[in-house]
C-alpha cells in the first residue's frame, strides 16, 4: 500500500485523542483503514497542561490505529482548538502602483501579509487570514479579484488569533510521540468540513461542535466561513454538575449522562428512579431521572445561549446575514437526548444532527460515522487535499522542467507560463514554523 495515499487526522481533545487512519478511494470518497482512541489525560479545556500524559495517549492511540490497519503512522495533521481561540474582522487595503496591470496573486499576498502585521496581545499569534470580499476601487461585493483592473484593492478579513505557546505545546507533544507534523488544522473549520455540504455553507449555516472541554462555533454564508468562537464549556460540565448535583463519581455521572440523560426534563416521569450502587458498603442511591434531567437542562441553556450571543454578534439577525440551513450539532456533546429540540426552542433555528458520513466510503464502520468522530474525519480530509495539492504542484514543477529541458525546435517559441500555484495558507507556514521551532528547541 503507498504511504503517500495515506492522511492520519490526530484529535488531541479534552475527554479522547483520536487517531485515524484514511485514504480516498476511487470514488474520491475517504475510506477510513483503522482508528485508536486513548482516554486524553494531560488536556484540559482543549489546552495541553501535561505534556508527558498527553505523549502517552497519543502514542497508545496511534499503536491501536496502527494495530488496526497495518500500516505505520508517520505524519499526522493535527487539530488546535481551545479557550485561547478567539476571532476577529479586519479590514485592510492596498494602493496599486500602476493601476494599468491586472490584479494578480502578488497583490492578494501583499494584503494578507498586511493583516499578519497587525498588533496581538502579547503571546498571541494570527493563525488563519481568511478573505471574505474584496472592493476594487470602490467596487464592492467582489469575490475574486484577480485579472481585473483597479489601483486600490481592499478587503474584509476574518482574522482567527491564538496563543502560540499552545500551538508549539501540541507540535511538542506529536514530534515527542516520534511522528512528524504535516499539517495543523483548525478545529471547527475540520468539523464543518465532514460535516457540512457546500448547499448548507452557501445558505448560511452555523456548525455547534460540543466537545468535552469546549464548545466550537463556526459560522458560513455564501461558502465563506464568517464567525469562529471557541466556548469554554463542554460534556465536562455537564457531568461535573451531575456529580456535585447527585452526589456520586465522576465514572457514574457519566454513565448517567449517557444513558438516562436528557436536555428536556418535561421528558421525565416524578416515577422514574435510577438506583446507583452506593461506595463500598454504603446504601445505593437513589435519583429520579426529572431531577436528572432538570440538572442538564440548567447547564445546557447556558451553553447553547453563549453560542446564540456568538451567533448574534456575526450578526444573523440582520437580512442579509440569515443563516438559512440554520445550525448543525456535532461532536459527543450532540449525542444528548432531545437536545435538537432544545436548540431549536432556545434559537428558533432549524437544527439538525451532523454526522460525519457525507464525505466516507459507503461501507464505513457505523461507529465512525458518530458525531464523535466528526473532527476526526474532517483532520484526514484535510490530510488528503494537503497531500493531493502537494502532488498536483509536484507534478506540474516537473512538466516545467522538462519542458524547459526539451530541445527547441523553433525559434520562435511562445514563453512558458508557470502554473498558477494555489496560495499556501498561513497554516501551511504555521507548520513550517513549529517544526523549526521544535527542532531548534531539540
Amino acid at each position: 500500500m503507498e504511504n503517500n495515499k495515506i492522511s492520519v487526522g490526530l484529535d488531541v481533545g479534552t475527554t479522547k485523542i483520536v487517531a485515524m487512519i484514511g485514504r480516498k478511494n476511487e470514488y474520491g470518497k475517504a475510506e477510513i483503514l483503522g482508528i485508536g482512541r486513548a482516554k486524553s489525560l494531560g488536556v484540559h479545556r482543549g489546552v495541553v497542561n501535561n505534556i508527558t500524559q498527553t505523549i502517552q495517549s497519543i502514542q497508545q492511540a496511534v499503536q491501536e490505529a496502527e494495530a488496526e490497519s497495518g500500516v505505520k503512522i508517520e505524519e499526522v495533521t493535527v487539530g488546535i482548538a481551545g479557550q485561547h481561540i478567539r476571532s476577529l474582522q479586519h479590514s485592510d487595503y492596498i494602493t496599486r502602483a500602476n493601476s494599468e496591470v491586472v490584479i494578480d496573486e502578488e497583490d492578494i499576498d501583499r494584503l494578507i501579509n498586511q493583516v499578519h502585521k497587525l498588533v496581538m496581545l502579547p503571546g498571541e499569534e494570527i493563525i488563519h487570514v481568511l478573505p471574505q470580499e474584496y472592493k476594487i476601487d470602490g467596487q464592492a461585493e467582489i469575490k475574486e479579484p484577480i485579472g481585473m483592473y483597479g489601483g486600490r484593492l481592499e478587503a474584509n478579513f476574518h482574522v482567527v488569533v491564538g496563543q502560540v505557546s499552545s500551538i508549539r505545546n501540541i507540535g511538542r507533544c506529536v514530534k515527542s510521540s516520534g511522528l512528524e507534523l504535516e499539517g495543523i488544522t483548525l478545529e471547527p473549520l475540520a468539523s464543518a468540513n465532514a460535516v457540512l455540504s457546500q448547499e448548507e455553507k452557501e445558505a448560511g449555516v452555523a456548525l455547534i461542535d460540543i466537545g468535552g472541554g469546549t464548545t466550537d462555533l463556526a459560522v458560513f454564508k455564501d461558502g465563506i466561513i464568517r464567525h469562529t468562537a471557541v466556548i469554554p464549556f463542554g460534556g465536562n460540565v455537564i457531568t461535573e454538575d451531575i456529580k456535585e448535583g447527585c452526589s456520586i463519581i465522576e465514572k457514574q455521572a457519566e454513565l448517567l449522562k449517557i444513558k438516562f440523560g436528557s436536555a428536556w426534563p418535561g421528558e421525565n416521569k416524578d416515577n422514574e428512579i435510577v438506583s446507583i450502587p452506593g461506595l463500598r458498603g454504603r446504601e445505593p442511591k437513589e435519583i429520579t431521572l426529572k431531577n436528572l434531567s432538570k440538572i442538564i437542562h440548567a447547564r445546557v441553556v447556558e451553553i447553547v445561549e453563549q453560542v446564540y450571543v456568538e451567533i448574534k454578534n456575526y450578526g444573523h439577525e440582520e437580512q442579509k446575514k440569515k443563516l438559512i440551513a440554520g445550525i448543525v450539532l456535532t461532536g459527543g456533546g450532540a449525542q444528548l437526548k432531545h437536545l435538537k429540540q432544545l436548540v431549536e426552542y432556545i434559537t428558533g433555528m432549524d437544527t439538525r444532527i451532523g454526522f460525519p458520513n457525507e464525505h466516507l466510503a459507503g461501507d464505513s464502520d457505523e461507529e465512525i460515522a458518530s458525531p464523535l468522530y466528526a473532527t476526526a474525519v474532517g483532520l484526514v480530509m484535510d490530510g488528503l487535499k494537503r497531500q493531493e495539492r502537494k502532488r498536483i504542484e509536484k507534478a506540474e514543477a516537473e512538466e516545467i522542467k522538462e519542458e524547459l529541458e526539451a530541445p527547441s525546435l523553433k525559434i520562435e517559441e511562445e514563453p512558458i507560463v508557470p502554473p498558477r500555484k494555489e496560495r499556501r495558507s498561513f497554516l501551511d507556514k504555521l507548520t513550517e514554523r513549529v517544526k523549526d521551532f521544535l527542532d531548534n528547541a531539540e
